[in-house]
């Protein structure tokens, strides 16, 4: 069995990280390069730097932000958020990013997708979607895909756009639940699993994260490949450290530096 990966999510608004819950009443928690220097030494596997505004307010991602956060970490990160071009992609991976994570770029021009990774390769293109639950029998997967930041619903079934994005060549997707997103109930497994038994590329699960208890079951029963943390260590009630150290009780194999 691979590793699993725990990967912090940084959602950024005006240079501050925040955290709300699916997607509204947001708060101010911290500066993000302190942040990101933390749970690089703190254990995790990689982090993700999302520019939650930048797509609905229709401007650049903060391409200094990156630069500083590639300055001070030694793993690798993904960034995501108001990406609308290649040289945007260029700017990101040369600012010091590993990953680039398209959402609503890729709903609108997917061919986004092939290009970029036809480039700068498969492992550098990640597919961020929004799924919601939907009873509109058009849904055969039972969740509609939405787009900048929830303010949007495209129409896309969530398994469709998942595999469309795969043939096309994406070397990684972030189920990202709306329904759970910050609520700490635990992840959306269901969800999780119909994307990750149905791709044949990683798939990180994200939102809903509270317990250690929740990743055990996303990795065990949701069949992710990595999953993201934020507001459960943002609010310093778990450590990387304790996360892992359940998972590696739980017989989830993870990578230890301690």
């Amino acid at each position: 069995m691979l590793i699993k990966r725990i990967i912090p999510c940084l959602d950024v608004r005006n240079k501050k990280v925040t955290k709300g819950v699916k997607f509204r009443d947001n708060v101010d928690l911290g500066d993000p390069i302190e942040m990101a220097v933390a749970y690089s030494e703190g254990g995790c596997d990689e982090l993700v730097l999302y520019d939650i505004t930048a797509s609905a307010e229709r401007r650049p991602i903060d391409i200094d932000l990156v630069r500083e956060v590639g300055k001070v970490v030694h793993i690798p990160f993904a960034v995501g958020g108001g990406i609308e071009t290649l040289d945007d992609i260029y700017s990101v991976l040369n600012a010091g990013a590993e990953k680039v994570s398209v959402n609503s770029l890729a709903v609108k021009n997917p061919a986004i997708i092939a290009e970029g990774a036809k480039r700068f390769g498969s492992q550098c293109i990640v597919l961020g979607m929004d799924p919601v639950k939907s009873d509109d029998e058009k849904f055969a997967s039972g969740y509609e895909i939405t787009t900048r930041g929830f303010r949007e619903f495209t129409g896309m079934d969530a398994l469709d756009w998942a595999k469309k994005a795969e043939d096309l060549g994406v070397g990684e997707i972030v189920v990202n639940s709306v329904d759970a997103d910050g609520t700490r109930d635990g992840f959306e497994l269901n969800l999780t699993r119909l994307i990750s038994t149905n791709v044949g590329i990683p798939v990180v699960a994200s939102g809903g994260a509270g317990t250690p208890q929740h990743l055990v079951d996303v990795f065990s029963e949701g069949a992710a490949d990595a999953a993201i943390v934020a507001s459960m260590v943002h609010s310093g009630d778990y450590t990387i450290r304790q996360i892992k150290e359940e998972l590696a009780r739980a017989g989830i194999p993870v990578r230890c530096t301690w």
